[in-house]
């Protein structure tokens, strides 16, 4: 029987702002066992949807994206916030509650006709994770699917990534 993972997660009212829930996966990744058996787990599904290549945004995604690249064998596409990325790069600017947020990508990150899994710690929103999926597009990848810890019910991020393969090893409430 797998580890029940929903134990490993912290749940800290009124962080980072007063009403927010947040769901931190730290304590995954803080226990070898639990860690080995998430990453197990997004390795399954990666391997099942027959990724060629994982990207993970930073920087929960590199945490969980880099050991699932390791697993399967495939390589690893950073996905960063501005001006951490060396060489030529494309980006792609997504809304937040008040504002905006750009991500960035090397050019040569993805090859035509590679299938992606984009990892990621969490589904809220899903504006981190579609506008990967926008940089993974624009660089002629196919987006295989979306591979989360969490994804958190009550909030649109499953509909923002409507038309793609979404799995989350657990659902968890906002609230």
């Amino acid at each position: 029987m797998a580890l029940d993972l929903t134990n490993y997660i912290a749940s800290i009212r009124d962080f980072p702002t007063e009403g927010i829930l947040f769901r931190d996966v730290t304590p995954i990744v803080s226990d070898p066992e639990a860690y080995r058996e998430a990453i197990h787990q997004l390795a399954d599904y990666a391997r099942s949807v027959g990724a060629d290549v994982i990207a993970g945004p930073e920087s929960r995604g590199f945490i969980f994206g880099c050991p699932v690249a390791y697993e399967l064998g495939v390589g690893f596409a950073p996905v960063r916030k501005p001006g951490k990325l060396p060489r030529e790069t494309i980006s792609c600017e997504y809304s937040l509650e008040y504002g905006t947020n750009e991500l960035f990508m090397h050019v040569d990150a993805v090859k035509p006709g590679q299938r992606v899994v984009i990892v990621d710690d969490l589904l809220a929103t899903g504006g981190t994770a579609k506008a990967t999926a926008t940089m993974v597009e624009k660089l002629g990848g196919i987006v295989a699917g979306f591979a989360f810890i969490i994804e958190l019910s009550g909030l649109p991020g499953r509909e923002a990534l409507e038309g793609y393969d979404v799995h989350a090893l657990m659902v968890m409430s906002d609230k």
